[in-house]
């Protein structure tokens, strides 16, 4: 049972909640049904009414719901993906629609205020990263009852040390990594492996020395070609006649840009990120003579099950959520500091994104055994 002040008690006593909302927003990643479960399974046993938003905000504005109860949520712990379906596109404010065939931006959110109210929604649970928690912070400042739980497999929000998802995520590259191995050792070839994290080099990183990677390359550090193939070089002097190399999508080359794969039209960020593997591995083959082949991890990291740490966190985070609907404690989002559950305003994880910084212990342990970044 819950440790509660008899404050605490009176205000959630007294707090009214009788129906809750939850949508999942923007990319899928491991550990979102596991939020759902725990949240369904915290609010129905204290007698509140779920309702699930089909397909993110698109379901706000579209009034797409169901009920969500205990046999809803039954089993769906261990599945990736999410129940009710996501999209990255689709912002209430800056809603995509075809009129008299012509494509206009309209701003559908007092439509979506009004269904709330007329469906009898309390509060709005929304689990997403910086794009729909960026909504669900307009939202708040509607008048609309939100409290944000954060997922990415990037990790890159602020306010939080995890981000669920992002250990599945980790867990997945380094796997692939292992397998890397063999094959470069065998064949005597560069492996790059380049992974997903935007702007952040979180999965790189982490991923990097958990599967002994030779060189990591992230957009915190800018790197210099000639540094990465002397140190591939050095390693062929030494005996070792491979090099592993994990590359974040967003790593770019100092005074250069990161490789875009294209733009996409409607989505919260448009820019897809994709290719810098690629070009690097046909750089490097240049400078060393020493055959380079890239594998492209992508969206492999975001589906199958979570692991355990994830499940975890993703339902504690869950329950964390209901009980700041109990507290009427809006415009938050819940968050893991240290080894606590705490709650963040919203504003404060999304008013920019969350980089590796020069003095981050894992980048130092790296730098220390000797792992080249390019710099």
């Amino acid at each position: 049972m819950e440790n509660l002040s008899g404050e605490q008690q009176k205000k959630r006593k007294s707090s009214a909640i009788k129906k809750l909302a939850i949508l999942t927003g923007g990319g899928d990643c491991p550990g979102l049904n596991a939020v759902i479960r725990a949240a369904v399974k915290t609010a129905c046993y204290r007698g509140i009414e779920v309702v699930g938003i089909q397909d993110g905000f698109r379901g706000a504005v579209e009034g797409d719901f169901r009920t969500l109860g205990f046999k809803d949520v039954s089993g769906i712990l261990p599945r990736g993906g999410t129940i009710l379906g996501t999209t990255n596109r689709d912002n209430p404010f800056a809603y995509s629609v075809q009129v008299e065939g012509t494509r206009q931006i309209q701003d559908r959110s007092d439509e979506v205020m009004d269904r709330f109210k007329a469906e009898g929604i309390d509060a709005l649970i929304t689990i997403g990263g910086d794009g729909s928690l960026s909504i669900a912070q307009e939202f708040a400042k509607k008048g609309l009852n939100v409290v944000g739980v954060p997922k990415t497999i990037d990790n890159d929000l602020m306010a939080t040390d995890l981000t669920f998802g992002f250990q599945t995520a980790v867990a997945t590259a380094q796997d692939a990594l292992d397998r890397l191995h063999t094959t470069a050792e065998s064949h005597h070839r560069i492996m790059i492996l380049e992974v997903m994290g935007r702007y952040a080099g979180w999965i790189a990183l982490y991923a990097g020395v958990a599967g002994g990677a030779d060189v990591i390359l992230i957009p915190e550090v800018p790197y210099q070609l000639e540094s990465i193939a002397k140190a591939v070089k050095r390693r062929a002097d030494q005996g070792k006649h491979f090099s592993i190399i994990v590359v974040a999508e967003g790593a770019k080359p100092l005074g250069g840009e990161m490789v875009v794969e294209r733009t996409v039209p409607g989505r919260t960020d448009p820019i897809k990120l994709g290719g810098i593997g690629a070009k690097l591995a046909a750089d490097l083959e240049k400078l060393t003579a020493i055959e380079s082949r890239v594998t492209v991890l992508g969206h492999l990291q975001r589906g199958g099950s979570p692991i355990a740490v994830d499940r975890v966190l993703s339902t504690r985070y869950g329950v964390a959520a209901v009980e700041a609907v109990l507290d009427k404690d809006y415009g938050m989002m819940v968050a893991l500091q240290g080894q606590d559950i705490v709650r963040v305003p919203i504003k404060e994880a999304v008013h920019q994104l969350k980089k590796i910084k020069s003095d981050d212990p894992v980048l130092l342990a790296a730098r220390s055994m000797g792992i080249e970044f390019g710099d």
